[in-house]
């Protein structure tokens, strides 16, 4: 008998519950919550990280460069803590950029979320001259529109290989609308969070809107 079929008989001797299957890595893994929020991470995890953000802030552009890498490395990947992301929309180029953040399914959400948060400073400065600019449509998706076009938003997408027309049906899609106001709601109203980014953990608030207070927050 060859020594690799001793071995393979080996094997098969062994108790299929002593094989160790590979770990799982999580941070591939990204599905949506029943209020609409985007999940990464093991959905049974043991601590559940809620984050609400707005794309308009600066706070949270400096936390998602700060946390994304650590949390996802040290929490997310081994499966011990899932983060969601929730909207807090505080305008209507918060609310813009929230709705572009969805183009592309839950898959693409992670990546357009940071992009957004990386690029902040380009379009915000796009948008301040484009608030002074006083010819605007009236109607909301019209506007809506107008804003992706007009403050660097649609070209920053496009660079993730989304189509004018693939953007202009993310503004318009009145389901992703519905959550992310309803996400609005539950942040300021019934959460009471005092500003953006806001956390929490296992469902209770955490006090303090930067990472080494979230940390410190974690088991």
């Amino acid at each position: 008998m060859t020594k690799f079929r001793l071995a393979f008989l080996s094997l098969l001797a062994v108790p299929a519950g002593l094989i160790a299957a590979p770990a799982a890595n999580w941070v591939s893994r990204v599905a949506l919550s029943p209020i609409g929020g985007h999940v990464l991470g093991n959905p049974a995890a043991p601590t559940k990280l809620v984050e609400y953000v707005s794309y308009t802030c600066s706070h949270c552009a400096h936390f998602v460069a700060e946390a994304s890498a650590p949390l996802r490395a040290d929490y997310v990947k081994g499966g011990k803590l899932s983060v969601e992301v929730r909207n807090a929309v505080r305008d209507k180029y918060d609310l813009a950029a929230a709705l572009l953040a969805r183009c592309g399914g839950p898959g693409r959400f992670f990546g357009n979320h940071e992009a957004l948060f990386a690029n902040q400073g380009a379009w915000m400065e796009k948008l301040i001259a484009y608030e002074k600019d006083a010819a605007k449509p009236a109607d909301q998706n019209a506007a809506l529109r107008d804003i992706g076009q007009k403050t660097g938003l649609y070209a920053l997408m496009a660079k993730r290989g989304f189509k004018p027309a693939q953007l202009d049906a993310c503004i318009n899609d009145p389901a992703s609308m519905k959550q992310i106001l309803a996400m609005t709601d539950e942040a300021w109203n019934k959460v009471r969070i005092g500003g953006t980014p806001s956390f929490t953990v296992n469902g209770t608030l955490v006090q303090g809107s930067d990472w080494t207070r979230l940390q410190a927050a974690l088991p």
